[in-house]
């Protein structure tokens, strides 16, 4: 059973293939076409088609598009409004279904050989759904999902039960947690469906001062629902124009707090009614980190498992995991998010021969890396498969040393980041609760942990103001590589942790080939480049100049 999912609709388009149950590959349009989401992120490019990445996931596999026995697309144009209702103050709304519908025809002339009558519509928050239950560890759990907007609804809260889906709650539009946080980022200056973490960044910086007026606005019903009404912004605060003050960080802080109680009720609502100990979430609102790790501590559920490619991009492998569901294919839980492109060592020795830079390959490519973490140099990390989502986990990072508080600053100037934001640690799994507090394995950086008073001074380039930060625990039987550098920068250093964060510059993807990262390394003030083992140093570059 052959089953290619993909995303076109709204944000983030993506290809995941599924064979036989088995998650094969996965990967966002953006990594290959260089647009960040993938296309302009504005209201009337309101769809895009993943060829590329389509393309490649064929590719990866060895198949053509005539192999394939199912395309699953995330959005079924048969479940939207009718045409008198189909604004939802969206005029874009009509050409969005109308390109959703024309979607076979569209897909098979992207994909010469494909017989459009093998593409079929998955419902938007069931692939959603069907990303996290059926790609995490509980085949029988409580399923929720949150998110701007699919079809006709912004949420939907389920119960898997041996990987069967039951939907016992959905929120009609408008009412959207996720438009209500979309709304907040567009008003501070940022760009909606696709900032919104700096906003949650920007709220650990503020006083949720306004908390009594959105517990109005903002209400939990008694169906598993909510309601979110329309917010005057202006009576907050005023619209950003790139100087945010303390103003900006208190309304920031308050929908932030309000958020992190909805989600607890809608979340204890879906306990009661399931009676499991598991959630697992999927849709934008899920990859809120800091709302999550509020949920796993109040909450009612033993554990959660978040999707890392929570938001559009993952509904690309959702749907194709339900299909394959649906014709009793489906395989073991997704081990890793590392789904997307490899290169193998001789390809990226030629990638360096063609581009003439001087490089060397260490005999034990950890121990020298460490040597220069070691001397606060800055390393553009590439190794592996690249990851799907938008977290960098190992396989396209920027490390550096976490025990200079201006670091943080570096990395920001680095990537063209405002300075509030934070940086990420790595820590090795078996030494993470020395240094962290919170959900230990973490290994997509979906939570955060509160960083130990005894630590804090030690590691400050990854200690965010309020005292945390977005560990990822690295597991040395997945990431020997990793663990092994890990081990030798405490060694050098007494420090288990390093900076981890993606290897991108701001408004730009992340790196995917050595040809992005030769890029990258070619225009920032990166000190290192490691491309899988073969390492450029940057005063290299310089002496090969001057000769």
């Amino acid at each position: 059973m052959r089953v290619l999912g993909v995303n076109t609709v709204f944000h983030d388009p993506a290809s995941a293939l599924v064979v036989d149950g088995r998650i094969v590959a996965a990967a966002e349009e953006e990594r290959f076409n260089r647009c960040k989401h993938g296309k302009p992120n504005v209201p009337f490019s309101a769809w895009e088609m993943p060829v590329l990445s389509a393309a490649w996931c064929l590719r990866e596999a060895g198949l053509h598009p005539e192999d394939l026995d199912v395309v699953a697309c995330s959005f079924d144009p048969a479940l939207t409004a009718s045409p008198d209702e189909l604004s939802l103050d969206d005029p874009w709304d009509h050409l969005r279904v109308e390109f959703a519908r024309r979607t076979p025809t569209l897909l098979a002339d992207a994909l010469p050989g494909l017989d459009p009558a093998k593409v079929r519509f998955v419902p938007h928050h069931t692939a959603h759904s069907a990303s996290a239950a059926l790609a995490g560890p509980y085949r029988t759990c409580a399923s929720l999902v949150l998110d701007g907007r699919g079809e006709r609804a912004s949420h939907q809260s389920g119960h898997y039960v041996d990987g069967a889906l039951e939907v016992l709650a959905a929120q009609s539009l408008p009412s959207s947690l996720g438009f209500l946080y979309e709304d907040l980022t567009e008003h501070l200056g940022f760009h909606r469906s696709s900032d919104e973490y700096k906003v949650m960044a920007l709220a650990s910086y503020g006083e949720p001062r306004h908390l009594s007026d959105f517990t109005d606005l903002v209400r939990v019903t008694d169906d598993g629902g909510f309601v979110t009404e329309k917010v005057d912004w202006e009576a907050y605060a005023p619209r950003g124009d790139g100087q945010l003050t303390s103003v900006h960080a208190d309304l920031a802080a308050t929908v932030q707090k309000r958020l992190e109680q909805v989600l607890l009720q809608l979340a204890t609502w879906l306990h009661d009614a399931t009676g499991e100990r598991y959630l697992t979430m999927a849709g934008g609102t899920a990859l809120n980190c800091v709302a999550n790790s509020v949920l796993l501590r109040e909450g009612p559920f033993d554990d959660i498992w978040v999707q890392p490619a929570a938001g559009d991009a993952g509904t690309a492998l959702g749907a194709a995991l339900h299909t394959a569901r649906e014709h009793d294919a489906l395989g073991d839980p997704m081990g890793s998010a590392a789904l997307g492109r490899g290169f193998s060592d001789d390809e990226l020795e030629q990638v360096l021969r063609t581009a003439r830079v001087p490089y060397e390959r260490p005999d034990d490519l950890a121990a020298s890396v460490a040597d220069d973490l070691a001397e606060n140099r800055v390393i553009a990390w590439f190794q592996g498969r690249s990851e799907y989502g938008p977290r960098a986990l190992g396989h396209r990072s920027l490390l550096a040393h976490p025990g200079l508080k201006e670091n943080l600053e570096l990395l920001n100037d680095i990537k063209g980041r405002e300075q509030f934001r934070p940086v990420a640690p790595l820590v090795l799994l078996e030494r993470a609760h020395d240094v962290f507090d919170g959900k230990v394995p973490s290994p997509y950086m979906l939570f955060v942990h509160e960083v130990h008073d005894d630590w804090a001074d030690r590691i400050p380039a990854v200690v965010h103001v309020d005292g945390t930060a977005r560990a990822q625990t690295v597991d040395r039987r997945d990431e020997p590589l990793l663990a092994s550098l890990l081990d030798a920068f405490e060694a050098r250093t007494g420090l288990p942790v390093l900076v981890n964060t993606s290897l991108n510059t701001a408004g730009r993807p992340m790196v995917d080939s050595p040809q992005d990262a030769l890029e990258l390394f070619g225009s920032a003030p990166v000190d290192v480049l490691v491309l899988g083992p073969f390492v450029v140093r940057r005063a290299d570059l310089y002496s090969q100049a001057a000769q």
